[in-house]
């Protein structure tokens, strides 16, 4: 396989914070929308926030990766989601990134 194969352009791909708490809370399912792939940078920024950080700090890297549906940041202009929700957030952006790591399929 070329590498030149494996280039390809980020995908918006939908979040969804489903869990029964937060639905129950907010009355219905809360959507959202990462990218397939980030740069090594933001993939760097990830990695390093493994530990103590403050949560200033995941806050500051989520701001660049949750978007809404047409690839806008949420998390600007002096935007904040409650603090529910941004926990929710980020352990599903998380969760997502990680799944997106290793595609398996050649699509």
């Amino acid at each position: 396989m070329k590498l030149a194969e494996l280039a390809k352009e980020p995908k918006l791909v939908k979040i969804s914070i489903d869990d029964e708490s937060m639905v129950k809370t907010y009355g219905e399912i809360i959507e959202f929308w990462v990218y397939d792939r980030v740069d090594m940078e933001t993939f760097m920024k990830l990695a390093n926030l493994e530990g103590g950080q403050d949560i200033q700090d995941i806050v500051v890297v989520m701001k660049d990766l949750i978007l809404d549906e047409e690839g806008n940041k949420i998390l600007d202009n002096g935007k904040i989601l409650p603090n529910d929700i941004m926990i929710k957030a980020v352990e599903k952006t998380v969760a997502a990134l990680g799944n997106f790591a290793t595609p398996t399929s050649k699509t």
